[in-house]
């Protein structure tokens, strides 16, 4: 049986948690487990009546036959058309306090009710866990969230297909609708077309941070775009649970020198950093090499230098670092990067006399270097309307 993860990775990294058990309960770690598999009605949703949806897995040590899915009772049409490696599995699923009786009774038949149960402290409702001490009060509970991220840490040939796909589609549309957008159209009506163009590109649509002007606020809202104002795009869409998550700015017209200065130094910090990345390499490093670049800016003040790992959702292992905006242990910042992890970097300005001015971009290690994805308008996409 030829499992969609590395599972002796997996064992390896529930020896270093003491876990017999991993009960995995997350949508990304349940996709990433069944192979791509996510159950449709709610990829957009969780709320269910007074309850929510939640798939559980429940992965044994070295034996991995005794794996059990606990998943919605519809869930059943989709099994049949898309099946996947487990055979144990339990349909009933409409309320999260019975999905911890469910995946306890589970427990018990393979003789694990004494043993130490591996879950996603972050990701388990509070009625699943008071469900799960009630029927095994005798079992230890450890926390799993370090290890399925570290199982996940390196993506496979497949995976950073589907992250190269998401990046290039992401940045494709920002491209377009910058170059296509007419003066005086408010950034809620930019970030709405963004949705529909990732969308009509296969894209599941996440979410489009805008600003426009001097203004530092990036929420969608009336402000216009306009002759001689800048524009900047943040946006993330997923193609098949993989994210794409990049940034590029525009102007509307031709950009000022100032603009060009501001953009310059942002990308300098970028290259910086891009160019440190390479196997051996530790998160410390690239930081470093970062913000000495920045010391030299002459708005160096005005920066903010960030990067983080990323993969199915937005900051995930590797972390780089552990005094970033979105805090987190910094477990990479003193280990090396190997070949296949993924890192978003980026800089970003407020400028009281432009605005937000940011580039984010995808780099992979390599077993040489790096690699960018959707390494396209890098400079001011001009709007010639």
């Amino acid at each position: 049986m030829r499992l969609p993860f590395n599972e002796n990775k997996l064992e390896d990294l529930m020896d270093e948690i003491g876990a017999d058990l991993i009960l995995v309960s997350s949508k990304e770690n349940v996709h990433y487990f069944l192979g791509g598999y996510r159950f449709f009605f709610f990829s957009h949703k969780d709320a269910l009546g007074v309850s929510r949806y939640l798939p559980l897995i429940g992965y044994p040590k070295s034996r991995k036959e005794d794996t059990f899915y606990i998943g919605n009772a519809m869930e059943v049409w989709q099994q049949e058309v898309e099946p996947f490696w487990i055979k144990n599995i339990l349909n009933n699923q409409w309320l999260s306090d019975k999905a911890g009786v469910d995946a306890a009774n589970f427990i018990r038949q393979i003789g694990l009710e004494n043993g130490t149960i591996a879950i996603e402290k972050a990701f388990l409702p509070a009625d699943t866990f008071e469900s799960l001490q009630k029927e095994l009060p005798n079992a230890i509970f450890v926390d799993a969230v370090w290890a399925l991220e570290e199982l996940r840490v390196i993506k496979t040939p497949e995976e950073l297909g589907m992250l190269r796909t998401a990046s290039e589609k992401i940045v494709e549309c920002m491209t377009d609708v910058m170059q296509t957008t007419l003066p005086g159209t408010t950034t809620y009506e930019i970030a709405e077309t963004m949705r529909r163009k990732e969308t009509s590109m296969g894209l599941d649509f996440e979410y489009c941070l805008t600003s426009t002007g001097p203004s530092y606020n990036r929420a969608p809202s009336n402000a216009e775009w306009e002759k001689g104002k800048i524009i900047s795009l943040d946006s993330g869409g997923n193609w098949k649970g993989y994210l794409g998550d990049l940034c590029r700015m525009g102007v509307m017209g031709e950009p000022t020198p100032l603009m060009l200065e501001l953009l310059d130094e942002v990308k300098s910090i970028q290259s910086a950093a891009r160019s440190t990345v390479k196997p051996g390499v530790t998160g410390k490093e690239i930081f470093q090499s970062a913000l000495e670049e920045q010391a030299k800016c002459a708005h160096a003040d005005e920066i903010i230098f960030l990067a983080h790992g990323m993969g199915m959702i937005q900051h995930e292992a590797p972390h780089l670092t552990s005094e970033g905006v979105v805090p987190y242990p910094g477990t990479y910042a003193e280990r090396p990067l190997s070949p296949g992890m993924v890192l978003s970097i980026e800089t970003d300005m407020k400028n009281p006399d432009v605005g937000f001015v940011k580039l984010e971009d995808t780099i992979v290690v390599t077993e040489n270097g790096h690699e960018a994805y959707g390494d396209k308008s890098r400079d001011w996409v001009i709007n010639q309307n």
